[in-house]
């Protein structure tokens, strides 16, 4: 089995800067994976990829040294088995409220004794070539990363951190704007970077690492400051529009000049 780079910096206290890929295309994700990023998120809870799709995505991933990690639309079990058995070594779990849902997630990405997951990993044992391997290593090399973006999220904050398995836990600020009551499209808030304070402060107290977005190079400094070590740069159709907006501006800014 594939050895988890991310899981493995994570733990040891070092960075790690990825993306999210939401675009539904097998050929970006295969892209972000070669541009360099250590871990490439595959968005499955926004749009309309299913399990083959999502599987075609991991395949592409599988040409590049990122981590393929799948964002599930929720803490169902059957979500989390799926996208670990086509090949993903980690998941994203949205609108995680309680620890003892944090227990069940990381239950059901763990084989007994130590948790609950069912055999049956076909492509992620490379078709049972790999099966005493995986067996072996996979509970050790599965990413568990919670988004925090619910009022009763931060009020159990420490609660759920306790959880043994919690990699990472993610600031969602758009999410976490709508249930604080506040609007999203007006940010920064005060209030949201007061609780990705308390989620760096709880991570640093306990055996965790905490996750945040960077939408522009300037702000990657600032978050490693902070001390997030695990940064989101992107998503990818993020990146590709500010791109091409930052063509089409310098076209228009010269042409009005030339006008």
């Amino acid at each position: 089995m594939r050895r988890n780079r991310v899981r493995q910096k994570l733990s040891q206290g070092s960075p790690v800067i990825g993306t999210f890929v939401g675009l539904q295309s097998a050929n970006v994700a295969e892209l972000m994976g070669h541009s360099g990023f250590d871990f490439v998120v595959i968005e499955s809870e926004h749009n309309a990829l299913e399990s083959a799709e999502i599987e075609h995505i991991l395949m592409a991933l599988g040409n590049t040294n990122a981590v393929p990690i799948v964002r599930i639309p929720s803490s169902d079990k059957v979500f989390i088995q799926k996208a670990l058995d086509l090949g993903a070594m980690g998941i994203v779990v949205p609108s995680v409220r309680t620890a003892e849902e944090a227990m069940s997630i990381v239950s059901a990405t763990r084989f007994p004794p130590l948790g609950t997951r069912s055999w049956g990993p076909l492509r992620a044992s490379k078709y049972t070539f790999d099966n005493e391997d995986y067996l072996k290593n996979a509970n050790d090399n599965i990413l568990v990363v919670l988004i925090i973006e619910t009022v009763d999220a931060v009020n159990n904050l420490e609660q759920i951190a306790d959880v043994p398995g919690i990699d990472v836990l993610f600031l969602g600020p758009w999410d976490m704007c709508l249930s604080l009551g506040l609007d999203p499209l007006c940010q920064p808030h005060v209030e949201i970077d007061q609780v990705l304070q308390k989620m760096i402060q709880v991570s640093k107290d306990r055996d965790a690492s905490a996750g945040a977005g960077a939408s522009s190079p300037d702000d990657i400094p600032g978050r490693l400051d902070q001390g997030v070590t695990f940064i989101s740069y992107g998503p990818d159709y993020a990146l590709l529009s500010a791109a091409a907006q930052a063509g089409v501006k310098a076209f228009r800014d010269l042409d009005e000049s030339k006008g």
